[in-house]
């Protein structure tokens, strides 16, 4: 969840770790620091809370030398302040650490009984100190990173640097992502491509239990049996223009923006021109083997898949179970017999989800992911992984990744459809060019947006809001109360709509705004009845439907987002842009912190 850099380089690194450190804040963080090498004397600063405050550290008290490591924290272990900040450092060893060390107290009772005492909170000064005990005992700095890591349990992305050594890095990866880069007589790491992008587009990913020995003229990886392996280096193709705001106040807005242009790509790489076919990498899957798919995730990327039950089931007749990835593998669930199972993970390393994926290997009959990082852990161990291609999304609340991955997942549900008989050729062409024409409906549908920043005004005025969809809508229902909840901190829960007799009823009054997502559709009138039963009891409404629903059920309600009319599996996607919208302006209104929101990470790479 923490985010790493480090350069072996020909310049100055300070302020190039600093730049570079700057390309992971989307991950989250609340505290930042770096260490350096100078004329081998190992030397660092840290910083409490932004990195502009690091910034300003090093201006005041600058840090020289060409070869540095870098680390912004989300704390787990210890709170967040100086003396828990990475990077951690004992005589002769500086480490940074993204992961958690399980066996962290056992370590530190060891190095007690040799007299080594700690003086952080964090789990990763333990491996800083287990090094350096190593190294006291006479170990060169690889072997003594070789015995440190060999005692780890847990996950962990480490980068050490050492007193004395200006030409060597080490770094080590089991569990959370790490990446090699490579340059002209530099090197450098990263926790993921984006923080090396102004450097280099030329990248290794390490593979699970990999340590690097890195200096400026030589790579040498090797695996958990310590033979040295070759591991490919690939040209990164990283879009420059989408880490930067274009304009805009917020990465997520920006972003809530692209989503016409990205869907539109998205669409493109798997429709054929000719609307006849859905073309899927690799061998594909046969989804006339399939008769069950487990589907797990986290966050957003769950609610993805809620909705995508609703495709697999209605549109292709396919039994599907949904779990949280933090839940699934625990229940130890049987896998049986044509089963396949879906993974879904905007960064491809979320910790549940690959822990889930890990545990259907060898039992489900087919592995498939959804991720927007092709290089990731849970796309490489896939036997099919379907890339999203939203481009790099910097703001902390999924927007772009999330309607990416409904497309995805609606072309996969609607090429089992017609692989399994249950969508006639014409059908199926009919259902791909609607999928065409959906980004110039997304375009439309962004003027709402003027209309939601005037309800956002009112609804920032509120402790608590509820959501209601019934359907394909109840996922998008859930999308936009925790969406609320991430970026403006205002309490919110959702409800299927028929759930709403049953308990949560008792919450409504006058002050209770309640979101009630509603297309014209089979379900409407239903939920339009429990809308009914919101305002009898004074609550405020906000109606988000067609013209059509619109023109049905707006008498009475506080407020009407009108959407243009689209075809009916492709609702979910469009609907997810009104309440995604609506937390942005809200939260924009409250003053929030919206692309970077307090106690959230990205890419949660820890369990």
């Amino acid at each position: 969840m923490c985010g790493i850099v480090g350069i072996l380089g020909t310049h100055e690194v300070a302020p190039m770790l600093v730049e570079a450190l700057k390309r992971l804040e989307y991950r989250g963080y609340d505290s930042a620091g770096i260490a350096t090498v100078n004329d081998g004397v190992l030397e660092r600063r840290r910083a409490i809370g932004k990195l502009v405050n690091l910034g300003d550290l090093l201006v005041r008290d600058p840090l020289a030398g060409k070869s540095g490591i870098g680390h912004t924290r989300w704390a787990t272990h210890g709170a967040p302040n100086l003396i828990n900040t990475h990077p951690h450092q004992t005589r002769r060893v500086a480490v940074v650490h993204n992961g958690i060390i399980e066996n962290y107290r056992d370590l530190r009772a060891d190095l007690a009984k040799a007299g080594i005492s700690h003086q952080t909170e964090t789990d990763t000064e333990t491996v800083a100190l287990l090094a350096q005990h190593y190294i006291d005992e006479g170990a060169t700095p690889e072997v003594a990173v070789r015995r440190t890591v060999a005692r780890l349990e847990g996950a962990y992305a480490l980068a050490f640097l050492f007193e004395g050594e200006s030409d060597l890095m080490i770094a080590a990866r089991k569990g959370s992502p790490l990446a090699i880069g490579h340059g002209d007589g530099e090197v450098y790491i990263g926790s993921d491509a984006i923080a090396l992008a102004p450097m280099t587009n030329r990248v290794t990913y390490l593979e699970e239990g990999d340590c690097a020995v890195l200096t400026r003229s030589s790579v040498r990886i090797t695996d958990p049996a310590g033979q040295i392996v070759t591991r490919e280096a690939r040209t990164m193709r990283i879009d420059a223009a989408r880490i930067d705001k274009a304009g805009h106040k917020h990465f997520m807005s920006k972003e809530i923006a692209e989503q016409p242009t990205v869907i539109s790509e998205t669409i493109a790489a798997y429709v054929a021109s000719d609307r006849s076919d859905i073309n899927l990498p690799g061998k594909g899957i046969d989804f006339t083997k399939i008769n069950r798919l487990v589907m797990a995730s986290c966050g957003t990327a769950y609610y993805a898949c809620l909705t995508a039950k609703y495709w697999f089931e209605q549109l292709a007749g396919l039994p599907v179970e949904v779990d949280f990835a933090s839940e699934f593998r625990y229940r130890t669930p049987p896998v049986t017999e044509g089963t396949a199972a879906l993974f879904v993970s905007q960064s491809g390393e979320t910790a549940d989800t690959l822990a889930a994926l890990r545990y259907c290997v060898g039992k489900a009959q087919s592995i498939l992911s959804v991720t927007n990082v092709p290089e990731s852990s849970i796309a490489r161990e896939s036997d099919l992984n379907m890339p999203i291609f939203a481009g790099a999304e910097i703001g902390v609340a999924s927007t772009k990744a999330f309607t990416c991955q409904l497309t995805v997942l609606l072309l996969l549900a609607l090429k089992a459809a017609h692989a399994r008989g249950r969508l006639s050729d014409e059908a199926f062409k009919a259902k791909l060019t609607a999928m065409r024409g959906l980004p110039a409906i997304l375009n439309r549908a962004m003027s709402v947006e003027e209309h939601v920043r005037s309800i956002s005004q009112r609804l920032a005025e509120s402790r608590d809001a509820l959501f209601l969809g019934r359907g394909r809508m109840f996922p998008i229902a859930l999308e936009g109360a925790l969406k609320l909840k991430e970026i403006s901190y205002i309490h919110a829960e959702a409800y299927a709509s028929g759930e709403l007799k049953h308990g949560p009823i008792a919450l409504i009054d006058e002050k209770m705004p309640v979101v009630v997502i509603a297309p014209r559709d089979a379900l409407f009138d239903k939920t339009v009845s429990n809308m009914q039963e919101v305002m009898a009891r004074g609550g405020k409404v906000v109606l988000i439907t067609d013209q059509a629903g619109a023109a049905a059920a707006s008498d009475g309600v506080w407020q009407t987002i009108v959407m243009p009319d689209v075809d009916f599996d492709l609702t979910p996607i469009l609907y997810a842009l009104p309440v995604q919208f609506l937390a942005y302006h809200t939260a924009v209104t409250k003053g929030t912190d919206v692309d970077q929101p307090r106690n959230l990470a990205k890419s949660v790479t820890v369990e």
